[in-house]
């Protein structure tokens, strides 16, 4: 018999209570680990973004366009060094409903903006020589079981052709993987020059700029240079840094993270009375015993210390559970989720706070009950009937 075997007994002696108890903190421990992956997929355009990486877009919104001479000029400018441009198409697959987020990009600008696309050397030559080329993201790929060699039809609700027709044919001669689990390969890119040659209004348009900067440090000087240049103009420009474009639109959907706090601040609130009181009247429920330890010679610190690691050992085995079923349960979704949400998975990361967290609150939950163990005195608690 030893210490761990006696934190054992006394944790499952009420088996009831105790899965009840496991039960509430795993539920607290599987929301934090669901709600927590999703906040960090949904940041991850934040966190992948690249420090020397700038959008200019309309002022009005994101939803106005820029002139195409806008690309040339903003090359001119000091610590610039690389401009390419992004035209939102949209565009779906033989039915409304089989959507395909696309763009029009000029390709030799784009893959020196995006060195995170990654393909093979001869796709990447195709994407640049081949004007009908369309480069896929893997995720889009899969979704339509479309392959490289593949010609295909995307249509538009928006765009039409100067032959009236809303179909644009595409070879697919590019499939992009990501260098990072996280980044998106659910959109594909079209030639601009394809596209504009053939567009029945709205030519020489452009629906944003990618501007990468010789240094980072000189981000918020060529910014401002830019919007200055335009600021006299009919389309006037916002400049901001990719990480702070990615964090606006995020802000749209809403604050997920300050969300995230309210709902786990909650759950962990009620289950923190929960497992406290339950802890409390379960150490009441013992006081004989404890004395009984005493008279055997089990000092207070000692009594202490296992009341302390009971309550962390519950903890444990809840939240533990509570994110292995996380994890299971974000491993069976992803191939649903994985066009909108890449890379939805319980990270190390996330594990590792939670498992911070697990130890807290069974310290939390345990320092009362540990207390009130440690105060018992031999003659009161054996003296009473």
């Amino acid at each position: 018999m030893n210490d761990l075997t006696l934190i054992r007994k006394n944790l499952f002696r009420k088996k009831l209570r105790a899965i009840l108890l496991t039960l509430s903190i795993l539920i607290a421990f599987l929301i934090f680990s669901v709600l927590g992956s999703f906040n960090r997929v949904l940041n991850a355009g934040v966190e992948l973004a690249a420090a020397d990486r700038l959008v200019t877009m309309n002022n009005t919104g994101f939803t106005q366009s820029l002139p195409y001479a806008y690309w040339g000029r903003v090359q001119g400018v000091e610590g610039v060094r690389n401009v390419s441009h992004m035209s939102w198409f949209g565009g779906y697959y033989q039915e409304p409903t089989r959507m395909a987020q696309t763009f029009a990009v000029d390709p030799e600008s784009f893959l020196s903006a995006y060195p995170e696309f990654l393909m093979p050397d001869e796709q990447r030559a195709a994407f640049l020589s081949q004007r009908d080329c369309l480069l896929v993201g893997e995720t889009l790929a899969n979704q339509y079981e479309w392959s490289v060699g593949d010609r295909i039809p995307l249509l538009s609700n928006i765009w039409q052709k100067t032959d009236g027709s809303s179909s644009w044919d595409f070879d697919i001669c590019a499939i992009y993987t990501g260098s990072e689990p996280e980044m998106s390969t659910a959109a594909a890119y079209m030639n601009y020059d394809y596209y504009n040659e053939a567009l029945a209004f709205n030519n020489d348009r452009l629906g944003m700029l990618i501007v990468n900067t010789v240094d980072p440090a000189m981000n918020d000087r060529v910014a401002n240079q830019i919007d200055d240049m335009f600021a006299n103009s009919s389309d006037q420009t916002d400049t901001a840094t990719e990480a702070a474009f990615s964090q606006a639109f995020i802000n749209q959907i809403g604050n997920i993270g300050l969300i995230l706090i309210y709902i786990v601040g909650a759950a962990f609130g009620i289950i923190l009375l929960i497992v406290g009181t339950s802890l409390v009247l379960a150490i009441s429920e013992r006081t004989k015993e404890i004395a009984v330890m005493k008279t055997l010679g089990f000092p207070a610190p000692r009594i202490f210390r296992m009341v302390l690691v009971e309550s962390v050992m519950l903890s444990l085995v809840g939240g533990l559970a509570g994110v292995g079923l996380a994890a299971l349960t974000l491993k069976a979704l992803a191939p649903v989720l994985a066009g909108v949400m890449p890379g939805i998975v319980v990270t190390p990361g996330i594990f590792g706070i939670a498992l911070a967290m697990m130890i807290g609150f069974g310290l939390i939950t345990g320092i009362g009950p540990a207390m009130n163990a440690h105060r018992v005195r031999i003659v009161d608690a054996l003296g009473k009937q």
